[in-house]
């Protein structure tokens, strides 16, 4: 999937899950209240490097580390470019 952005090496481009509003009793958060995700949907991969093969492509939905990455806004949209080291998980 190309969209205009591609990442170098082992890095990927992400896109953030909306945060819930509300909870699983549903209490509507407001804004400030709302944890930031950790969780997103990988939008672009690099080709890998010989020394770390990529194991994540266009459409996985991961988990990451909370302060990792570069947060980039290209066409109107945020995203975060980030090395694939700081994906901790694929969601199943």
């Amino acid at each position: 999937m190309s969209f205009g952005i591609k990442p170098l090496g082992a890095r990927v481009v992400i896109k953030m899950v909306e945060a819930e509003e509300k909870t699983k009793s549903g209490i509507v958060l407001p804004g400030q209240a709302k944890e930031q995700p950790q969780m997103a949907e990988v939008v672009a991969v690099g080709p890998g490097t010989e020394e770390e093969k990529m194991e994540l492509k266009a459409g996985d939905k991961v988990v990451f580390s909370k302060y990792a990455g570069t947060e980039i806004k290209y066409a109107g949209e945020e995203y975060t470019i980030m090395s694939q080291k700081d994906i901790l998980a694929i969601v199943e």
